[in-house]
């Protein structure tokens, strides 16, 4: 009987995932909850240097792989495009078919040497398509001072207002980009950038 149920259970679970997409629903039918990314590293160096490097819109794009119009203001829209990374050529390969998509973002906050956020549109690099009038994700960079260096905690926040259709992967790519994100910033910081 404990085994009938869980084929039930399974076959139902796949039903939903291919009628309606839910693309976040674990093997035996429970929900996950994917609304935010949390990422953390440890970088080397003084405070004011790890600052720069995520505060200065020019050496953000750099190591991110991106070039913006103009610098970060609080409560500002800024435009970009999407360039390549400088800081590792295996990453600005397979970002180069994504090369002169258009990175906008609207920054939120700057409290310097402690946080830095923007909102964006996660995953919004599908040709032709406007995601413009779509809720925006929460992306906050936090600075903390350790005995070590300083430690990045990088949070985005928001997937679950992002539309149905496309949170899912939308969520996947952003976690998977989170990290490589982490990589490069360590890599850029230790390369005297």
């Amino acid at each position: 009987m404990v085994e009938t149920a869980s084929v039930v259970r399974a076959a139902c679970t796949e039903a939903l995932q291919l009628i309606r997409g839910f693309d976040n629903m674990q093997p035996k039918g429970c929900m996950t909850q994917k609304d935010t990314i949390n990422k953390k590293v440890l970088l080397r160096g003084p405070l004011s240097r790890v600052w720069r490097a995520i505060s200065d819109s020019s050496e953000f794009g750099t190591w991110f792989g991106v070039t913006f119009e103009g610098p970060f203001v609080a409560g500002a829209p800024l435009r970009g495009a999407i360039t390549g990374t400088k800081v590792d050529a295996e990453v600005a390969t397979l970002q180069k078919p994504h090369e002169g998509t258009p990175f906008n973002i609207v920054v939120e906050q700057i409290i310097p040497e402690r946080l830095f956020s923007f909102r964006w549109h996660p995953y919004a690099i599908e040709p032709g398509i406007d995601h413009s009038s779509e809720p925006s994700t929460l992306v906050t960079f936090r600075l903390d001072e350790t005995p070590e260096g300083v430690q990045l905690t990088l949070t985005e926040s928001g997937f679950d207002q992002i539309p149905l259709e496309r949170r899912a992967k939308a969520f996947a790519a952003n976690e998977e980009g989170w990290s490589q994100q982490m990589v490069l910033i360590r890599k850029y910081l230790g390369n005297g950038y």
